[in-house]
């Protein structure tokens, strides 16, 4: 991979010692690559990777690949660019190609914006992000579609296992928590979520008991197993969105038809992957919506 990016550069100006030395292996590899795959069923397609330091050297190396016989070229190094820097990247690349070579993007994520990535031309991308924020981010773990076409996020209720989450663990061996209360509290605060779902349950006592076991520093431990969170006014404003809107009942996936308000609850693996498969399924629909006929002129 070559790290560097600077979009001021013009053409195939700049670039390191060792970003071009990077470079040269990726396109002898190219080469190499393509000519191993050319008796390969028709199943199978070759893509020419584009790596470069600037927009300029991107379309120019997208150049030499379509001249080695490429016809389908995948866009590296994005994932640590801003979106003006990827579109000013595709932008040189698709005047330097011919209209019918396709383009992929790597490790692309920008949901927010993806519409007005259209007119470039960008026949596939591929991205983990949705199921990965489902349990890595510290507030955007469930999506789900908006009324204006965009998604909306929320954050999922976290009740940590009592037993088996090793920070809890630790703060119960430190003696900061005691392990027994742990288990009332997590039963208590499940319950309660659980009859909010039937709507036995005010939003307030929900809240309240769910804020009591999640957040040790109520029991006078450090906010050290709540990622993102500054205060406890901050998680609960965070948490009282997600349970007014109930979005959950708002979507008709078979995940949240079957789990109901579990999907929104964050605790172990296996749940937090299944939101983070309905969050697959609501990005696919975001792409299946866009108007794929638009491209630059």
């Amino acid at each position: 991979m070559i790290f560097d990016f600077d979009q001021d550069l013009v053409g195939t100006s700049g670039g390191t010692e060792e970003a071009r030395r990077r470079l040269d292996i990726t396109l002898e590899n190219a080469e190499a690559f393509l000519r191993a795959t050319r008796q390969m069923s028709n199943r199978f397609t070759a893509l020419g990777v584009i790596q470069r330091w600037s927009p300029g050297s991107m379309a120019d190396a997208a150049r030499r690949l379509v001249a080695m016989g490429y016809d389908y070229l995948a866009v590296g190094g994005t994932v640590p660019l801003k979106s003006p820097q990827i579109k000013a990247c595709l932008r040189e690349i698709r005047e330097a190609i011919p209209a019918t070579v396709r383009l992929h993007i790597l490790g692309f994520a920008k949901a927010d914006e993806i519409e007005t990535f259209v007119p470039f031309g960008v026949t596939s991308f591929d991205t983990t992000s949705p199921l990965i924020r489902a349990f890595k981010d510290a507030k955007v773990n469930y999506y789900l579609p908006g009324s204006d076409g965009k998604l909306t996020y929320y954050t999922a209720i976290r009740v940590p296992q009592a037993v088996e989450n090793p920070k809890l663990q630790r703060l119960a061996k430190r003696g900061a928590l005691n392990q027994e209360r742990l288990v009332t509290m997590e039963r208590t605060a499940l319950a309660a979520l659980r009859a909010f779902d039937r709507e036995e349950a005010a939003l307030d006592e929900v809240l309240e008991a769910v804020l009591a076991y999640a957040v040790p520093a109520v029991m006078g431990a450090p906010l050290e197993h709540l990622p993102g969170v500054q205060s406890i006014d901050q998680l609960r404003a965070r948490y009282r969105r997600t349970l007014t809107d109930r979005p959950w009942t708002r979507c008709a996936c078979p995940i949240c038809q079957a789990l109901s308000i579990e999907v929104i609850i964050f605790r172990a693996s296996n749940r937090n992957k299944r939101r983070g498969i309905h969050n697959l399924g609501v990005y696919e629909q975001l792409v299946a919506r866009l108007p794929i006929n638009e491209r630059i002129q």
